[in-house]
């Protein structure tokens, strides 16, 4: 709990009364985090959810999960970190946005039991973001340990519908009626039996609007981004539990004070837009605007390959592995000129897909054929600084179209916590730098 009335008093009688907001300080994403202190400390980006366009209605077979309008509410989202630092930073996207978006104040706090924290923007408690528009936070007094879980809180005091967002957080998140921001503690995230006032609040797993978080590192922390899809994002992984390949990831490179950053989009692809932009539209603000970036983890491809003539596009033909190897060309050759070391990953087996599911034709022989010569290039091509051999982690040794059972979440998609624990161990640390 923390007090924040003098704020609250200054913004509200201020410009959200009269309908204009208070502006804070927009930046683009590529410059969000570029920014460092004058005592010589460094803003490292420790925790990331690539922007996606909310999708209508039927559009896709996947509904979004967020209510249509979110109005005089509080989202309380939390998200666990890579590095830590002395000092913290909220970046807030309306990337996709088509109107802008009121925050009348913001909070946060980390779990380990400290005292949550007002956020500003610009000295302000409120601030809006304009459409398309990124906005970066004061720095905060928050000494974070690394894997740290942080509990962030925003306040919407007007209709607010969000055409922007990252689907699939893999973490629970509330929408509690009226002004909670005070109630930015571990109780009223996680318990709401405690804490009355988060009674009638709504659950949800998107992430919405907090796109990134930044903290001050007396030197520049190496960072490793992992670019894919909903294997990457961390589909099948047990909800609000931190075990997705990049979280076990970060476990393993903690102590060397190495971020790692999941841009995992679920349904996305390399070549082409989908549930979000696709992976050459979106490698530069996603991967390569970020600072420090050192590696790139390059996991896309199967849903390039599953997506044709499925529920999610039932017209489309196939790519040849010219085609999916020439995107991987360019993403390795952007990378490359920024300094930037790419280790490609195998497509990971999923025949029996989705079965029984809504989606169907995900699977067929013929895609099996195409991942098996994608994978044969991916590890013979030399395209790559390294290859993680994803494929080889969690395959069935006597079926190897298939996921181990043992590995598979259920869904023959997506691997289960311990095979995300198996690819994180298929990465050799030693490659990435």
């Amino acid at each position: 709990m923390f007090p924040m009335s003098w704020m609250r008093t200054l913004a509200l009688s201020g410009s959200l009364l009269s309908g204009a907001g208070l502006a804070g300080p927009a930046t683009s994403p590529a410059t969000h985090a570029a920014t460092n202190a004058t005592d010589a400390t460094f803003w490292t980006t420790t925790w990331t959810a690539s922007q996606q366009p909310v999708w209508a209605s039927g559009a896709l077979p996947l509904p979004t999960g967020l209510p249509d309008v979110i109005s005089d509410a509080t989202v309380l989202q939390r998200v666990r970190i890579s590095v830590g630092g002395r000092r913290v930073r909220l970046v807030l996207s309306n990337h996709y946005g088509k109107q802008a978006i009121q925050i009348g104040a913001a909070g946060i706090r980390g779990l380990a039991g400290r005292t949550g924290r007002p956020v500003t923007f610009a000295g302000h408690a409120a601030v809006t973001v304009a459409a398309g528009a990124t906005v970066t936070s004061d720095p905060v007094d928050l000494d974070t340990p690394a894997l740290d879980t942080l509990a962030v809180s925003l306040y919407l005091p007007r209709p607010t519908m969000l055409t922007s967002f990252h689907w699939d957080g893999r973490q629970t998140a509330y929408i509690a009626p009226g002004d909670q921001v005070d109630h930015v503690d571990r109780l009223a995230l996680a318990d709401q039996e405690s804490h009355p006032p988060l009674q009638r609040a709504r659950t949800f797993q998107a992430r919405v609007l907090l796109s990134a978080i930044d903290v001050e590192t007396p030197a520049p922390c190496p960072t490793v981004v992992a670019i894919g899809d909903s294997i990457t994002e961390g589909n099948g992984a047990t909800p609000d539990a931190d075990r997705r390949w990049p979280d076990q990831l970060a476990n393993r490179l903690a102590r060397q004070h190495i971020a790692v950053l999941n841009a995992g989009i679920s349904g996305g692809q390399l070549l082409r837009d989908g549930m979000g932009e696709s992976g050459l539209a979106r490698f530069g603000h996603d991967v390569l605007a970020v600072p420090q970036v050192r590696s790139v983890v390059l996991a896309l491809g199967i849903n390039d390959i599953g997506w044709p003539g499925s529920t999610f596009a039932p017209g489309r033909e196939l790519p040849t592995v010219d085609e999916l190897a020439h995107g991987y060309r360019k993403l390795v050759a952007q990378a490359h000129a920024r300094g930037v070391r790419v280790i490609g990953a195998t497509i990971t087996p999923f025949a029996g897909a989705l079965g029984g599911s809504p989606i169907h034709g995900y699977a067929s022989p013929e895609k099996e054929a195409l991942r098996q010569r994608m994978n044969h290039w991916i590890r013979t091509s030399g395209a790559f600084d390294a290859v993680a051999d994803f494929d080889a982690a969690v395959r069935d040794p006597a079926h190897p179209d298939r996921l181990l059972p043992a590995f598979d979440s259920g869904d023959h998609l997506h691997p289960g916590d311990q095979g995300y624990a198996s690819m994180a161990a298929a990465i050799d640390a030693a490659q990435l730098f």
